[in-house]
């Protein structure tokens, strides 16, 4: 691994956490856009998770061909988790933005290769990702909404182009990820059972660690 290149990917991580409350508050509420306390209060801990996910990234992937789709969707994850955490809402032109550059930034790495079948794996994944969540979210009493199952697709992309047993961790660990919090708060009492509670943050969670253990 490049210090360099690690190094770089940090830098860029922290500059797109420290933009992504400013950006993402276009998305939320109008008291989140228009509080300026609450954008400025989290600059500085946004930036250190963005740089924590770029420099994940580029420790497990190297300098791969695919690592700028990676770091792309990670970009758009971190607004979405911002997003997301202000007024449970994952917005479909950010996830639409994740998908696409996904898909261009997969398909240029598979070509850069010469693997381009890899990339119809990773949109296999996508479409298994799709498919179970839509499952999931239709059964009786389930608390995932179709933001949740369209970013699980858009996630599910570059999770399968790592392989079925990444795309398995990714399905896997954002529920294992939830469940802990969501017993953490409970028992903390800081909500009821009845609560609801953003998934996105979760889904892309899981999905990062699960690339980081491919």
């Amino acid at each position: 691994m490049s210090v360099g290149l690690l190094t770089v990917a940090a830098l860029c991580g922290g500059l797109v956490g420290a933009a992504a409350p400013t950006f993402g508050s276009r998305f939320t509420t109008d008291r989140f856009a228009t509080d300026r306390s609450a954008t400025d209060r989290w600059t500085v801990g946004w930036a250190v998770v963005g740089a924590v996910v770029f420099a994940g990234l580029a420790a497990a992937l190297g300098p791969d061909p695919a690592l700028p789709a990676y770091l792309l969707v990670a970009a758009v994850g971190v607004v979405l988790a911002v997003v997301d955490l202000a007024c449970l809402r994952l917005p479909d032109p950010l996830v639409g933005a994740a998908a696409l550059g996904g898909v261009a930034g997969l398909g240029v790495a598979a070509l850069a290769a010469g693997t381009p079948g890899r990339l119809a794996v990773a949109l296999a994944g996508a479409a298994l990702s799709f498919s179970g969540y839509v499952l999931l979210a239709l059964l009786p009493g389930a608390r995932l909404g179709f933001g949740d199952v369209k970013l699980a697709a858009a996630l599910g992309l570059p999770l399968g182009w790592q392989g079925w047993p990444t795309l398995g961790y990714g399905l896997l660990l954002p529920h294992l990820l939830n469940g802990v919090l969501v017993l953490a708060l409970l028992a903390a009492r800081r909500v009821r059972r009845d609560t609801a509670l953003p998934f996105g943050p979760a889904l892309l969670a899981g999905a990062w660690l699960a690339v980081l253990l491919a």
